[in-house]
């Protein structure tokens, strides 16, 4: 069974960005999240739409903010410093320089051409044991 990824409009809201609510998700007004259930509900336009990362779920989640409850724009430590590491490993001549100059990985031998072929048997055409019993049929072979 294959899994397919839905399409969903908080796929289009980028992480830890805020969005004007109404851009994204047009539809009835909402209540801020920090504001909490008992307070009126405001227009999309008058809220901003952020998506939060989750530990435990890649897609992360919506939350809506009015204009005095949106978080500051922090970007996160963990997506600078892949691409500053990267950086920094190579010398400055290979960061200019195309990616044409990188060789391909050297390929290890495989472990499988290595073994001598096993005993198989005549009738049933499967691998015996090493005890040299076919697991279908019971024929012993040599």
């Amino acid at each position: 069974m294959k899994v397919a990824k839905t399409a969903d409009w908080r796929d289009g809201v980028p992480f830890d960005m805020p969005v004007i609510a109404a851009e994204v998700a047009p539809g009835e007004p909402t209540r801020c999240f920090v504001c909490g259930t008992d307070s009126e509900p405001l227009d999309r336009a008058e809220l901003w739409a952020v998506k939060h990362e989750h530990p435990h779920h890649h897609d992360g989640y919506v939350r809506f903010y009015c204009a005095e409850h949106t978080p500051k724009v922090v970007q996160s430590v963990a997506r600078v410093l892949p691409a500053a590491k990267a950086s920094a490993r190579r010398p400055a001549a290979a960061r200019h320089a195309g990616s044409s100059d990188r060789q391909p990985p050297a390929r290890r031998p495989s472990a499988v051409a290595d073994e001598k072929p096993r005993a198989m048997c005549p009738d049933c055409f499967i691998e015996v044991s090493a005890l040299g019993l076919c697991g279908v049929c019971g024929q012993t072979v040599a």
